[in-house]
């Protein structure tokens, strides 16, 4: 394994500097890694803006396409009805529903209900356009938040992609160099000795 290069210290841009001891691989490493960098902040916005723009619309025509049902409970619900049946703790149980769309078509299917809901009890369920149950759809602020996370995280994996092929493209010209570098010293080391004499 090469030994890694003296690092003395840090002057920003020197590869881009005139210097007669730059080397031809000093350039390409350079040039690497603003590509690596151009790259990454390309990737990663534009990615990241698309699929924000996505989850968002697609949350925002689920707004517009889904609406509110009233159903009614066909079987008793299991648990009891207590003063905190309704309460915002959420507490909910699975039972059958029955609803009708604006055709006259009838459905039915598993919906959380408050514990002892009665036969005939109405609760209010989300629908699709074409009837199917679903959930209630996001806000707008909740599409906000989720297209914020979703394209953050689909923007920092597509960054990730040519940042990685530049540290691996980095790191092989630098493995390259250090070969040259010890090819070198094995050539030209030898005749230190000689001249001191």
């Amino acid at each position: 394994m090469p030994l890694k290069a003296f690092r003395g210290p840090k002057v920003w841009l020197w590869r881009w500097r005139r210097n007669p001891l730059k080397r031809r691989a000093d350039t390409m490493e350079a040039w690497v890694l603003l590509g690596a960098w151009l790259f990454t902040l390309l990737a990663g916005v534009f990615a990241g803006l698309a699929a924000a723009r996505s989850v968002e619309g697609g949350l925002a025509r689920e707004r517009v396409e889904w609406h509110p049902v009233v159903a009614r409970v066909m079987d008793e619900a299991p648990g009891s009805a207590g003063p905190n049946s309704d309460s915002a703790d959420g507490e909910r149980v699975w039972t059958r529903v029955r609803w009708t769309v604006a055709d006259g078509s009838a459905y039915t299917a598993q919906a959380r209900v408050a514990p002892g809901s009665k036969v005939g009890t109405p609760v209010t369920v989300w629908t699709d356009p074409r009837g199917n149950l679903v959930t209630r759809p996001a806000t707008a602020a909740e599409a906000h938040l989720r297209a914020a996370l979703v394209g953050g995280l689909v923007g920092l994996s597509a960054a990730a992609v040519p940042f990685v092929a530049g540290l691996v493209a980095r790191g092989r010209l630098e493995r390259r160099r250090m070969d040259r570098w010890d090819a070198e010293w094995a050539r030209l080391g030898p005749q230190w000795g000689r001249t001191t004499g």
